[in-house]
């Protein structure tokens, strides 16, 4: 994998690009308002964008909760707060001033996510659903897909260049260092194994001389406890980061990462963290990690399911802890205590 790109002093998060800027650096304007995974497949994108047209203000319309892995992309200058309610198209950006002078679409394929950089009256405008956007294609990884858009633009962009610097541990210090991390939530029910398989793996582990950690989210309070009361771990075995900046300390010291089908999956990817990811409804072939030792993907095939559905997806629960185990036992460097 190639390294992260040198970085700028971190991107500025403002309504608007920096007024004092605007009479002599052009801009480039991305729109990517979705999730913590969707920012980290589309890495390899934003850079990309950034070899291309170094002397310009780069400016991501995402949400503000991912400012601090923006900052570590070194790919972006301003971020534009952006978002709407799931995965929507926000109708409006707060934009001042000049046009941008390119706009990209890097959120969907389809007019709706192109029209609110089309109302800005950019320069020029990159998109699948413009008229001269290249064809899309429903079955590609999310990774290759953003980089054989730009290519189709004449912008080279390698879907391998994803890796971010690692927080400073002298900064935010991990609260769990070379522990094997259980993140037993997802955005769905559908991509959620459940909590009893998680605390079988977490109990085997423990036997075996691993540290074990559980992660998650402030709204997956009782999901986490749940999963520490059922394996049997110690009182402060429960770790859930109030921001993107412990969590990132927390995966860049884990010996290892187990989860399903969600954020944290790409960032263990991101910072180089051996990981199992356990998928259902959507094949690893679409969001998957890269096929590397480092990595194990679970999945048995079958039909796609619905990744927002209520109920965890039946090929999910055809993985069984056994499964999941042997997976982590060929990961290299996972630690013991």
């Amino acid at each position: 994998m190639n390294g992260p790109a040198e970085r700028p002093a971190g991107p500025s998060v403002t309504g608007s690009p920096d007024a004092a800027r605007r009479a002599y650096r052009p801009r480039v304007l991305v729109l990517r308002a979705l999730g913590l995974g969707d920012l980290l497949a589309g890495v390899p994108a934003l850079r990309a964008l950034r070899r291309a047209f170094p002397g310009h203000e780069t400016v991501l319309a995402a949400p503000a909760g991912l400012a601090p892995l923006v900052e570590r992309t070194g790919a972006v200058d301003t971020l534009l707060p952006a978002a709407a309610p799931g995965r929507a198209v926000p109708e409006e950006l707060d934009w001042s001033g000049p046009p941008p002078d390119i706009a990209v679409d890097l959120h969907g394929n389809g007019p709706e996510s192109m029209r609110p950089l089309e109302k800005l009256g950019p320069g020029r405008l990159l998109a699948f659903a413009a008229p001269d956007g290249p064809p899309w294609y429903a079955q590609e990884h999310e990774r290759d897909r953003w980089c054989r858009f730009l290519r189709c633009y004449g912008i080279p962009a390698d879907p391998a260049d994803l890796r971010l610097p690692p927080p400073d541990p002298a900064v935010e210090p991990s609260p769990a260092p070379g522990a094997v991390l259980l993140h037993p939530g997802a955005g769905s029910p559908s991509r959620c194994w459940p909590v009893e398989r998680y605390a079988a793996v977490a109990r085997e582990l423990c036997r075996a001389g691993h540290r074990v950690a559980v992660t998650g989210g402030p709204d997956e309070r009782e999901l986490t406890a749940r999963l520490a009361e059922l394996a049997g771990l110690p009182p402060g075995g429960v770790h859930r980061p109030a921001s993107l900046d412990g969590l990132a300390a927390l995966v860049a010291d884990a010996s290892a990462v187990v989860s399903g089908d969600t954020g944290i999956a790409h960032l263990a990817v991101a910072l180089g963290i051996p990981s199992v990811t356990l998928f259902g409804p959507v094949a690893p072939r679409l969001w998957g990690p890269p096929r590397t030792e480092r990595h194990r993907a679970l999945w048995y095939p079958g039909p796609p399911g619905d990744p927002h559905a209520r109920r965890p997806d039946p090929l999910l629960l055809r993985i069984r802890p056994e499964e999941v185990l042997a997976a982590l036992s060929r990961l290299p460097e996972v630690r013991t205590v």
